[in-house]
């Protein structure tokens, strides 16, 4: 199994409407490609800013590219992601699961 993990930042006005927007979007994206063995999505309130923390768990790296394309390193963002988004990360981190209970 492997772990992809992405962060993104919002203001705090907008947490509640990106967290909806997650919702059809990444969150389907994530958990409708074949070779996805489940997802969270957490978010964390920061002063004027909501941290949003996606993890998400693959079969292969074939799983991952299914739905991330030929650069599996690089984030995958959705049409209004700039609507919401303050800061985020472009590019994601992987992990080779060896160990889990």
């Amino acid at each position: 199994m492997i772990v992809r993990t992405w962060r993104g930042w919002t203001s705090a006005a907008d947490a509640t409407a990106y967290e909806a927007y997650l919702m059809r979007t990444g969150f389907a994206g994530y958990t409708s490609t074949p070779g996805n063995q489940g997802v969270r999505f957490t978010r964390r309130d920061d002063g004027d800013r909501t941290e949003f923390f996606l993890i998400s768990f693959w079969e292969s790296w074939e799983a991952i590219r299914a739905f991330a394309g030929d650069e599996p390193s690089q984030a995958v963002f959705y049409d209004e992601d700039d609507r919401f988004l303050v800061d985020r990360e472009t590019t994601v981190e992987h992990y080779e699961v060896f160990a889990s209970a």
